[in-house]
């Protein structure tokens, strides 16, 4: 297995012109739009479709409204890391920001959600040709390391979905701890100098790895927030959850 890693969102735009057809990706919001996903499914969400821009998710629930009832169809997303308001969908308010934290059983149970984000969903949706995508969170991050290890892709692209047009810390953290989980399955193959930083970045940061996260940029900013702060927590939480989830055929993420 050929593990690569894209450390900066910047090399998005690139995947479109890349046969992925072999490769697996995992995409790394760690701050939060994949944690937040993998969350909303353990609390009994059906499924989470990601789409890059606010008026994807208008249209999809206007669409679908007439299909079956609406309130079974739940917007989500930020802009800035707030959640979407009216003003900036033409008198909308989003149902749910981006906060895992506020996707709880009562709310999400049996619903879809729509989601777009400044960068998560940008990302998995730039996968959206591989062979394989899923969410990557380190609240499921050892179910993931073993689905991988199964379907045993021929390549493994780790996408780091970085905060705006940077990269990410906590991301690149993500990434090298699924590195590191999977290093025994590809240490005698071919290895790019991106998964060798990833998993060394990782390494040094394992010890405390939430005062680590804590120190980015995206991290700074959500604790600078009172009704945000305890998200950073709640997303470095190491493998509370027992599942995988897959980005499917139908541009749904659900568990695998």
């Amino acid at each position: 297995m050929k593990i690569e890693t894209i450390l900066s969102p910047a090399e998005l735009s690139a995947l479109a012109r890349r046969d992925l057809g072999q490769t697996a990706c995992v995409v790394f919001d760690i701050l939060r739009a994949t944690s937040t996903f993998v969350t909303a499914l353990h609390r009994g969400a059906k499924e989470v479709i990601p789409v890059s821009e606010i008026s994807e998710a208008l249209d999809f629930k206007k669409a679908e409204s007439g299909k079956r009832k609406a309130e079974n169809i739940l917007l989500a997303g930020e802009r800035d890391g707030v959640k979407i308001r009216a003003a900036q969908t033409g008198g909308v308010d989003f149902d749910l920001g981006n906060s895992p934290r506020e996707f709880t059983r009562e709310r999400v149970s049996g619903k879809t959600i729509v989601a777009t984000t400044t960068n998560g969903t940008r990302a998995l949706r730039a996968c959206a040709h591989a062979k394989l995508v899923l969410p990557g969170a380190f609240l499921n991050l050892r179910a993931t390391a073993e689905f991988v290890r199964r379907v045993n892709p021929e390549a493994l692209l780790l996408v780091c979905s970085g905060t705006f047009e940077e990269v990410s810390y906590e991301d690149v953290l993500g990434a090298g701890a699924l590195c590191d989980l999977l290093w025994k399955d590809c240490a005698d193959g071919p290895l790019s100098d991106s998964a060798l930083m990833a998993r060394q970045i990782f390494q040094l940061a394992q010890g405390n790895l939430l005062e680590a996260a804590s120190q980015s940029h995206n991290a700074r900013r959500l604790r600078s927030r009172p009704e945000l702060k305890d998200d950073v927590a709640f997303c470095l939480q190491r493998d509370v959850f027992d599942f995988t989830a897959v980005l499917n055929s139908e541009g749904k993420i659900v568990i695998a």
